[in-house]
């Protein structure tokens, strides 16, 4: 993994992971925050609430194992000092991986599918885990959209386009990958396919 992966492998593993599906414009989703140190979830979360978009937000994580943040309990205050109500905000705090974040947000996911709303995902734009561990634990949730972002790693945005040439970005991206692959094979994640700007 010290050298980069051929440009094609590379394209290849980029669209593979790319999580991005997101709402239609003027259709309104429940968002699913995944845990993170970073703050561009929230950020997504509170434009969309003020376009009408988001009536909904889940916020998902523990503690994070760099910062020693409780990252559920900080998106609820970065979301609160964007103006969005409590009333809109649910917080999960327990987690400590991606499946966790799911299955002990349950009684909020099954709160938004009352709701009639699809669900939207919110994690870094690699984050195939996000999907498929919401999609394994709810399947009745039916399609799902996911909104990607681009997260900074030693100072450093990771795209879709450069994280072969950066070391962390290259090592989350390919463990992505290799991880999505194994739970296929092994049965512990249900695959899913993006489909007409959904994931099924």
């Amino acid at each position: 993994m010290t050298d980069e992966p051929p440009e094609q492998d590379a394209a290849q593993i980029t669209a593979y992971v790319d999580i991005d599906a997101p709402p239609p414009d003027g259709h309104p989703a429940v968002l699913v925050l995944f845990g993170t140190n970073q703050a561009a979830p929230a950020q997504i979360a509170a434009e969309r609430y003020h376009r009408g978009e988001a009536p909904l937000i889940i916020a998902t994580g523990g503690v994070n194992r760099h910062t020693g943040i409780i990252e559920g309990r900080e998106f609820a205050r970065q979301l609160h000092d964007a103006d969005v109500p409590a009333s809109a905000i649910r917080v999960e705090d327990q987690s400590a991986d991606t499946w966790q974040n799911v299955d002990f947000s349950m009684p909020y996911l099954r709160e938004a599918l009352a709701s009639g709303l699809r669900l939207a995902v919110v994690s870094k734009w690699y984050h195939r885990r996000a999907v498929m561990a919401l999609h394994t634990r709810l399947p009745e949730a039916g399609p799902l959209h996911a909104i990607g972002w681009e997260p900074v790693y030693a100072g450093t945005l990771v795209t879709r386009e450069n994280w072969p040439k950066i070391p962390d970005g290259k090592r989350h991206v390919i463990r992505e990958w290799q991880e999505v692959s194994r739970r296929i094979s092994d049965g512990s994640y249900l695959p899913v396919q993006k489909r007409d700007g959904t994931w099924q």
